[in-house]
């Protein structure tokens, strides 16, 4: 699968460089993902903020109200650029790199990712949370907002593929394969917990799902 999954997240850091200026309109079109952002005044948001892919930054100003700082990473320059026009705030800091081969420098109280989680092809999964629990200070938290599998129903799901994949389009009519996993809460706590950490998931409505989680001690 690696080879694939190579492509595939390859094909899909284009994709989103390429939709940076139509990113938005998702949240226009969508009240119920509109309403969604709200849900970070409610999750636990504290101390100094990593948040992972995030794009043009329709989460980072609400993160940069919880925080005490936020840095900001997207492999999209173009998606960048709009987040700095958005969120002006000395205590957010953006940073463009791949999140597959970026290391964080640092540890932080909180990492937050919204719908990146889903775009992890299922072999980096692993690799992904241990470079989350390399962020982390002792006691901080994983936090995350993401598709449900309700929303699966709404994308052209493509069959027979090595890495699970959606076709998206594009105004110029341009289509790029994305990497969808459409993850089940229950089976996404019980792979968490494989891999060494502590994890509530929960639907949230039809087609989103939230989740945190932290470490187990190690003994």
């Amino acid at each position: 699968m690696g080879n694939d999954a190579d492509a595939a997240v390859r094909e899909q850091i284009a994709y989103y460089r390429a939709r940076a200026g139509e990113y938005d309109r998702v949240y226009d079109e969508r009240d119920d993902l509109m309403a969604l952002t709200a849900l970070v005044d409610d999750l636990p948001i504290t101390g100094d903020v990593l948040e992972l892919a995030c794009g043009t930054g329709q989460w980072t100003g609400r993160l940069a109200e919880r925080a005490r700082s936020v840095t900001a990473v997207d492999a999209s320059p173009e998606a960048l650029q709009i987040a700095r026009e958005r969120v002006a705030s000395p205590a957010v800091e953006f940073v463009c790199a791949d999140l597959f081969a970026w290391r964080p420098s640092r540890r932080y109280d909180t990492v937050f990712f919204a719908f990146w989680l889903s775009h992890v092809p299922p072999d980096r999964l692993p690799g992904f949370w241990r470079t989350v629990a390399d962020a982390l200070a002792p006691g901080g938290s994983a936090v995350f907002i993401d598709n449900g599998p309700g929303e699966a129903a709404a994308e052209d799901v493509l069959a027979g593929q090595a890495v699970p994949s959606v076709r998206r389009r594009l105004e110029d009519g341009s289509e790029y394969r994305v990497v969808k996993v459409f993850h089940d809460p229950e089976r996404l706590v019980r792979d968490l917990e494989s891999w060494g950490w502590t994890a509530t998931v929960r639907p949230v409505g039809t087609g989103f799902l939230t989740g945190t989680a932290v470490q187990r001690p190690e003994r």
